[in-house]
């Protein structure tokens, strides 16, 4: 696919070649041909950089969703993920002497882990156990949470310095900024920890926001987990 270009003219140009269309009226015809030096030295590590962030990106996303126990939408993104791998590094193989090709694949990995954990993040998918421990009156967190339609289990616990209250609750990640701004306005100085979690089997969630018949981030529900 990019291999066709690196036969291209020294020295690019434009020329209007002034032919007659087939219909016998005139119709410049405007030719572009790309260095040799140009494609060799920006478009094609250019084109590799980008393949890789692509496929570095998909990869990232694909190992989460593993770990999440999204096994649906797993395998179709290793798909793409492989063949973009194949196009990036038949490009580097087939120019073994362009060093610019060994910088881009190298960038393109390392930009690519980068944007695949920030569309993660983005996506928000999954669920967290927050685990909070205080040793002040939590009544009014608890409530604030059940308000919300948490599903909170409190326990009664001896910490360091004396009796604590441990306060457990489940929520998905979209919904985790709500669980922190009540912390924060309930309980400032409480100390809380946030865990990934594989699975969830029933429970009380707060309820999603937008729940049309097609979710804007899963319109096919391959985001659902596999039992």
């Amino acid at each position: 696919m990019w291999h066709g270009l690196a036969s291209a003219p020294m020295f690019e140009r434009v020329r209007d070649r002034g032919e007659r269309a087939s219909s016998g009226g005139d119709c410049p015809v405007l030719e572009f041909t790309i260095s040799t030096d140009v494609y060799a030295w920006i478009i094609l590590p250019l084109l590799i950089f980008l393949a890789r962030i692509c496929d570095v990106s998909l990869g990232t996303l694909r190992v989460i969703f593993i770990a999440r126990g999204f096994k649906y939408i797993a395998p179709a993104i290793g798909f793409f993920e492989v063949i973009i791998w194949l196009l990036a590094i038949g490009q580097v193989m087939q120019n073994v002497g362009n060093a610019a090709s060994y910088i881009a694949y190298g960038g393109g990995f390392a930009a690519g882990t980068f944007i695949g954990m920030a569309v993660e993040e983005r996506l928000s998918l999954g669920n967290v156990v927050i685990r909070i421990i205080t040793n002040r009156d939590s009544r009014g967190l608890v409530e604030a949470l059940r308000d919300q339609n948490f599903g909170v289990t409190t326990i009664d616990a001896e910490g360091a310095s004396g009796p604590v209250t441990v306060i457990l609750t489940i929520s998905r990640r979209e919904d985790l900024h709500l669980v922190f701004d009540l912390i924060h306005q309930f309980q400032p100085n409480a100390f809380f920890t946030v865990e990934e979690i594989k699975s969830v089997n029933e429970g009380v969630f707060p309820r999603k926001h937008g729940s049309s018949l097609l979710n804007w981030r899963d319109p096919l529900g391959f985001f659902r987990k596999g039992k």
